[in-house]
């Protein structure tokens, strides 16, 4: 009998009968209170005026008329790199003890966003709230006596100027409560382990001697770690060896692309549960089955601001133009995309994210993440995000009855001078390049109204290659981006497409 999963099950459904629900528009107002009157006296506080900000008749409008966008360059290289040189109290109280060392998706060298101790302690009571939601989620109280596998990166932090350096999972992981690390796994030794391949190797060899009940990490990396032990204990899927796995959290990536070909490593279905977990905090998690839509935190030390997603407001390089105009979580509006914008306790100031989000439900404070900014397909005026990239894969492999988790695409001239799209397709199954091209444009054509107008006029058309898999995971090693919170890149500019072609032609 699961007496101590009784317990905890007891404790969270407990927890979550007397916990009152936040009024998400009041709780960002003393958030903003809060962050602003925390910073007031640092460097930036002064340089900004925070105590005229807070003295002001309407701080939310006062606080978004004084203080500009901040993309990670531009906070950088006029901010937070005096932290670096011996500054205190810079953009945040104090000094901060961590840098996570963002790999995410671009950008030739990793960034380094402070991590201070008031953003360890918010992402702790995320990670409980999180746990509390499964009281929603009717799971049995056996789960919470199992195994929870937590695969990111490395914990094992780099010491560099007095910092200690590392991804946010490695150090979110290397700072977890004493009480859960009974329940941790792979367990601290082999979380250490910086090669990718052989942390991944060491967890197929001890696969055996654990019970995992729960999984989290980022789909593409937790596909690769679940093959690998299925591959070593010569399994048909990977409940032969955990037949108790019920729990996947995905972070931060559409679970979309990903499931056809991640059920089929299983021998039952599971749960998944969506959360949304950055280098800059942890910003939204799935509260309850009825949607796969994720609630933003809107009490834990990160106040929000929504850009509507126009190709006028977005720069070439994904940034925002100055003075493209914010809203708060009040006005926020069903059906539109808008770009993520975030001020935190870790000292971020109306920091661009560069991901874009659209409102499933306004009184929730419901989300979900729709693509990058970055990642803006509007070469000709196409206008097409992640979200309608990752929509047209998924008709692709319903059309085909194929697995699809990993493309890139990159808009450009080809060898006879006109525009098209080239797309790369990872896959194992036998897909026709020629069919699978014509079903994305006419899927496109249907559902994008910008796509069409710029299939009659300067883009010429699409053009498809099938690659394996693998290829794409290779590339994300060779660039020193494998594992992790690691990200791969859906839109490519051209001269890193160029970069990737050569890769592939190597294969």
């Amino acid at each position: 009998m699961p007496f101590f999963g009784n317990i905890i099950k007891g404790l969270i459904d407990f927890k979550d009968y007397v916990t009152s629900e936040v009024d998400p528009v009041k709780a960002q107002e003393e958030v903003l209170k809060d962050l602003l009157s925390q910073a007031q006296n640092t460097a930036f506080g002064r340089h900004f005026s925070f105590q005229e900000i807070l003295n002001a008749d309407n701080i939310k409008e006062a606080f978004s008329s004084k203080i500009p966008y901040f993309d990670y360059n531009k906070i950088n290289d006029e901010w937070w790199h005096r932290y670096h040189e011996g500054e205190i109290n810079v953009t945040w109280p104090g000094i901060p003890r961590f840098f996570a060392l963002s790999s995410g998706t671009t950008g030739k060298t990793s960034k380094r966003i402070p991590i201070t101790d008031e953003m360890i302690d918010a992402i702790k009571q995320a990670g409980i709230r999180q746990i509390t939601a499964l009281s929603n989620f009717d799971l049995e109280a056996e789960l919470f006596e199992k195994d929870i596998m937590m695969l990111g990166s490395s914990t094992n932090l780099r010491e560099n100027n007095n910092f200690l350096e590392g991804e946010i999972s490695g150090i979110s992981t290397s700072n977890i409560p004493f009480w859960f690390k009974g329940y941790y796994k792979p367990g601290e030794d082999i979380s250490k382990i910086d090669n990718w391949e052989e942390r991944v190797q060491a967890i197929a060899e001890n696969a055996h001697t654990w019970d995992i009940g729960a999984i989290s990490g980022i789909p593409t990396w937790i596909e690769l770690m679940i093959k690998k032990v299925i591959e070593h204990n010569n399994l048909n899927n990977i409940h032969e060896i955990w037949p108790n796995f019920e729990v996947y959290t995905s972070g931060g990536v559409a679970f979309g692309t990903y499931e056809k070909s991640f059920n089929a490593l299983l021998g039952h279905p599971i749960t998944v549960i969506d959360t949304y977990f950055a280098s800059e905090g942890f910003i939204a998690s799935q509260t309850r089955p009825e949607t796969d839509a994720m609630q933003l935190l809107v009490d834990n030390g990160i106040y929000f601001e929504f850009v509507p997603f126009e190709a006028d407001y977005i720069q070439h390089d994904g940034s925002l133009i100055p003075d493209a105009p914010s809203i708060g979580l009040k006005d926020v509006q069903l059906g539109q995309e808008y770009v993520l914008i975030m001020s935190t306790v870790s000292g971020a100031w109306r920091y661009e994210i560069g991901d874009t989000i659209e409102f499933t439900n306004v009184e929730r404070a419901e989300i979900k993440i729709t693509g990058r900014t970055k990642f803006f397909l509007n070469v000709v005026g196409s206008q097409l995000s992640v979200n309608k990239l990752d929509d047209a894969i998924q008709h692709l492999e319903n059309e085909f009855s194929t697995k699809i988790t990993e493309y890139n695409i990159c808009a450009k001239r080809g060898e006879d001078g006109e525009f098209y799209h080239f797309w790369y397709i990872g896959t194992e199954d036998n897909l026709d390049s020629e069919k699978a091209a014509n079903s994305i444009d006419e899927f496109l054509q249907e559902r994008n109204k910008n796509f069409r107008v710029a299939r009659g006029k300067a883009l010429k058309g699409l053009k498809v290659k099938i690659v394996p898999t693998a290829v794409f995971h290779e590339w994300s090693g060779a660039n020193k981006k494998k594992g992790g919170q690691v990200k791969l890149e859906k839109v490519m500019e051209e001269e890193k497409f160029e970069e990737w072609e050569e890769f592939v032609k190597g294969k």
